[in-house]
């Protein structure tokens, strides 16, 4: 099987990619490396640096004749996308038309998606969110990837594009970027082992819901085969607050002073967390590693990876 990886330089995409080439896949990667890291594409993927928005990806489908795209490529920054919705609308919207146009042209068979439960649903008046709670988006970003979901069920209905879409929660393990404006627990891990004292925003009550990284990558494995037409929640269904991040990753390096606090930023949901029974039937998922093991992981990576930041 031919799979072309957007944003496969990524902390997700590197390690889907990884996944897939131990699969047995054939993998090219798509990235312009705006935030992603060339040292984490394996060598034995083919690498393009290329933005999804741009003109060239119509010879790299001819050339490289993909049976699926698993798209990661987006403009992740929620915050950035209050500020900069125009910025944010031309990668995750216009970039992934110039995908479907082109998976279409050169008969792809499927298109795996990455949508965004932590930021599609708003507000929800109760916990877990289900895939038939209504999406109601508070930030641009959140919009866009909704918008992404309408248009990969019109190119099935127009042009019998098979796809699975994927709402993730909040994704963290080894390569997710410490400098990023995205990735709570590698920024506070960092932050630690620098001596300097993390910055909660608000009161530390804001919940998410938090999923590692190979539970993530197993989903993604499976939907090469199953989940056909679906969009799945993956979560574990379960708040985790900023206070208990920080109290988690603080306990695993024997941090030992208070966080800092600020006011909340704009754009960003107060609570959530994704019911993923849908997952569990259609794709026989089921996430493996708890919350507490999942930090102990991360931050061992942190530690061996130190001196690669700043």
């Amino acid at each position: 099987m031919k799979i072309l990886v957007t944003g496969g330089a990524g902390f997700i995409g590197s390690n889907i990619v990884d996944a897939y080439i131990d699969h047995g896949c054939d993998v090219a990667v798509v990235d312009d490396l705006s935030t992603g890291d060339h040292s984490f594409v394996n060598k034995k993927a083919v690498f393009y640096n290329c933005r999804i928005q741009d003109e060239a990806l119509d010879n790299i489908f001819f050339r490289f004749q993909p049976d699926v795209v698993n798209h990661h490529a987006a403009h992740i920054n929620l915050r950035h996308s209050v500020v900069n919705p125009i910025y944010d609308a031309e990668n995750n919207i216009i970039g992934s038309l110039n995908l479907l146009k082109n998976a279409v042209k050169y008969r792809t068979k499927k298109i795996i998606f990455s949508s965004t439960g932590g930021a599609i649903y708003g507000e929800p008046d109760s916990l877990p969110v289900s895939e038939k709670t209504p999406a109601v988006p508070l930030s641009p970003y959140g919009a866009a990837k909704l918008s992404v979901e309408h248009y990969i069920r019109i190119w099935h209905l127009l042009h019998g594009l098979d796809y699975t879409i994927f709402r993730y929660p909040n994704v963290y393990g080894p390569r997710q970027n410490p400098e990023g404006e995205a990735g709570v627990i590698a920024i506070f891990a960092l932050q630690m082992l620098s001596k300097k004292t993390p910055t909660i925003f608000g009161d530390g009550t804001k919940t998410r819901d938090y999923l590692y990284i190979s539970d993530v990558v197993q989903a993604n494995i499976l939907a090469l085969e199953k989940g056909s037409c679906e969009t799945l929640n993956l979560g574990w269904g379960q708040e985790v607050s900023d206070q208990n991040v920080y109290d988690c990753v603080s306990k695993a390096l024997e941090f030992n002073r208070k966080p800092n606090y600020s006011l909340p930023r704009p754009g960003e949901v107060n609570r959530i967390a994704l019911n993923s029974d849908r997952a569990v039937q259609s794709l026989n998922w089921s996430p493996e590693i708890t919350f507490p093991a999942g930090v102990k992981r991360a931050v061992r990576y942190y530690i061996e990876q130190k001196k690669k930041y700043r």
